[in-house]
């Protein structure tokens, strides 16, 4: 199964699609690392099994392992995965959160415990937020 940019909301990209893992970036023009650190660009994996920092421990799941769908703000920021019980709900999953985060409705500011004003401002200009 392939994802194109077209089954995301407005403003995510394909940024990866393998066999084994999904990766979704919202709006890289903007979090290129010139104002914003391309670190702290939104992104969205989609994963069979808990994604884990140790090279190499995500390959080869076992069968009936879960698929993960896991909202990143930064490296050490992100949103509690949900689980699914295979890929094609995982990647519908993931199409609801990006449509979610893309209108405003996924409470970014709380997942961060120092906050990053000027970060905040821009994610709340570019989600409708602003108001």
């Amino acid at each position: 199964m392939s994802a194109d940019d077209e089954e995301f909301a407005p403003g995510w990209q394909v940024w990866s699609d393998a066999d084994d893992k999904l990766v979704v970036a919202y709006r890289p023009d903007v979090f290129d690392g010139r104002a914003f650190p391309a670190a702290c660009m939104p992104t969205i994996y989609v994963t069979q099994g808990r994604r884990s920092r140790r090279p190499g421990a995500d390959r080869n799941p076992p069968p009936g392992t879960p698929w993960y769908v896991t909202l990143f703000l930064e490296p050490d920021v992100s949103r509690d995965a949900e689980q699914f019980d295979d890929e094609s709900a995982a990647r519908e999953g993931a199409r609801d959160l990006a449509r979610r985060f893309a209108a405003g409705d996924i409470d970014y500011r709380g997942l961060y415990q120092v906050p990053r004003e000027a970060y905040f401002a821009k994610l709340d200009e570019l989600t409708g937020r602003d108001d």
